[in-house]
């Protein structure tokens, strides 16, 4: 099962203010597709208000923090990857969780950088052409706007690891981490990264080293790309050859440590969006994605009486439409200490067994590992397929776009540098003549089919993962529950740790819907 891993997910073409044609890339970068070392900043409406951020107020902020029961944390590396999903994911979170929480996201309170979809904004199609050939980017069919939600802090590396210390740093009761915004894959599950403002980031291992310090219980909850490497905070500082984590801490992930996520959307309407947060949140206070109550018993799986992490999280196995293949600490703990054969024993896995039942007949498969296994491994050898004749086309698309990018510079020099003093007056002036050229380009109309078949044969490949997905998830099911099954067998320290981990997922937070059903 390893043809989906690491790879690209989605080409989305999209224009912008000055009707740039841009590639967005998800996921894991793409050499492909840096062009020059010069991109031109997408032009967007004004915002608002053209107020600086908030200064932030570091002594009150540490006194919140002192007492936090959550930390939401969101936002991109730039305003061009801080999606309004990512916005509308924290403010859910904070809806949901209540009161005595810290929001920390992108900039900050008054920063404009949260992208919001335009469509049908009028383009300029010459100046399309040129910043589409010689410097895609993602974002210049947004507009940019201030945060519709309360935030305390901007959301980089060193804000939030430093806010993570001071709200573990006394005894109390759990703290709730949710993180949503972007991910990327590392040589290993340690070193998967969540991206964060200012192009910072934090590594598996790092987010593992600093709440080995903690003094309260954690549990984290993250919805990026690849952030099932962070389920190595199941070992001490990260690294599974430490043991176990002496601190109470455990967490709930989107994807696994080598698969992306669904959901990182510019476009606000959330009927028309994916993702884990979505399922999730909504299902923590008793509702589908769409917010319609659902009977609570159907989601209280352990029979505990309340909703607890797991519930939520299982829900979102069973019934999301997105390419999510989510997973959790106590797997990454099985799938290390689960003898691979051998003797079992029955052992009570309620999740686990609601994913195979629910998905066994959403797919038509029987319980039987083989026949889901099977079933993954036919649409693997065509995602195999599809990635092998995708590299052909972005191979081609490269070679096309070096041929009309040649064309163009051995007659106009600086078009590829908007920066350049003549630049503005050169497009000024010789504007219809280069849109006449591209018009009649050979060359151009190369590169702009090779574009084209690259885009098809990407969302070809995006729709079997979609396929592949929720079948991978059964065969995770029932991987789970017969490794479950064998380390009830062998019994010792390594049970005992899983079923804390299992516990410590189960756990329930004091959500705002509890609180008013009082």
């Amino acid at each position: 099962m390893s043809t989906r891993r690491g790879v690209l997910t989605a080409l989305v073409l999209g224009a912008v203010g000055t009707g740039v044609v841009a590639l967005v890339r998800v996921g894991a970068p793409d050499p492909a597709l840096a062009r020059t070392s010069i991109e031109t900043p997408p032009v967007t409406e004004a915002p608002a208000s053209r107020e600086p951020p908030a200064v932030v107020d570091a002594a009150r902020l540490a006194r919140t923090l002192g007492t936090a029961r959550w930390l939401a944390i969101g936002g991109g590396a730039w305003p061009e990857s801080t999606q309004v999903q990512i916005e509308q994911d924290i403010g859910l979170a904070a809806e949901v969780f209540g009161d005595s929480g810290v929001v920390l996201f992108g900039a900050g309170a008054g920063a404009p950088v949260v992208q919001v979809q335009r469509p049908g904004a009028e383009r300029d199609p010459v100046g399309t052409a040129l910043s589409d050939l010689f410097a895609p980017r993602g974002g210049r069919d947004a507009t940019y706007r201030a945060p519709n939600i309360t935030v305390d802090a901007e959301a980089t590396a060193e804000r939030v690891l430093g806010s993570l210390a001071q709200a573990t740093a006394q005894p109390g009761g759990p703290l709730l981490v949710f993180i949503a915004g972007h991910g990327d894959l590392g040589e290993t599950a340690s070193d998967n990264i969540v991206s964060l403002w200012a192009s910072s980031s934090i590594t598996a291992r790092e987010f593992a080293a600093t709440l080995d310090g903690a003094r309260r219980p954690v549990r984290v909850v993250i919805t990026t790309c690849f952030s099932g490497g962070f389920a190595e905070l199941a070992f001490a500082a990260g690294e599974e050859t430490k043991g176990p984590s002496e601190v109470e801490r455990c967490g709930l992930f989107a994807s696994t440590w080598d698969l992306e996520a669904s959901g990182c959307d510019p476009n606000p309407d959330r009927g028309a969006q994916q993702g884990y947060a979505l399922h999730f949140l909504n299902a923590l206070r008793g509702r589908d994605r769409d917010g319609a109550r659902l009977d609570p018993a159907s989601l209280d799986l352990d029979g505990d009486g309340a909703i607890g992490l797991l519930d939520a999280h299982t829900q979102v196995r069973m019934v999301s439409d997105g390419a999510d293949v989510p997973t959790t600490t106590s797997e990454r703990w099985l799938r290390a200490h689960a003898p691979p054969s051998g003797p079992s024993v029955e052992i009570a896995t309620p999740e686990e067994d609601a994913v195979i039942r629910a998905l066994g007949a959403q797919l038509g498969l029987t319980q039987a590992h083989g026949d889901a296994a099977a079933r993954l491994a036919a649409l693997e050898r065509e995602i195999a397929d599809e990635d092998a004749e995708l590299a052909q086309t972005h191979a081609a698309e490269e070679t096309t776009y070096r041929a009309a990018a040649a064309e163009l510079l051995a007659r106009w020099p600086v078009l590829d540098d908007p920066w350049h003093p003549d630049f503005a007056e050169l497009f000024r002036a010789r504007r219809a003549e280069i849109g006449e050229f591209l018009q009649h380009s050979e060359r151009y109309a190369a590169y702009l089919a090779a574009r084209e078949a690259a885009g098809v044969v990407q969302a070809r490949r995006g729709d079997l993962s979609a396929q592949a997905a929720p079948i991978e998830r059964l065969v995770r099911a029932l991987e789970t529950k017969a490794l479950a099954g064998r380390l009830a067998a062998q019994g010792g320290a390594e049970l005992a740790t899983w079923e804390r981990l299992r516990g410590c997922e189960r756990w329930s937070p004091e959500t705002r819907d509890a609180k008013s059903q009082r």
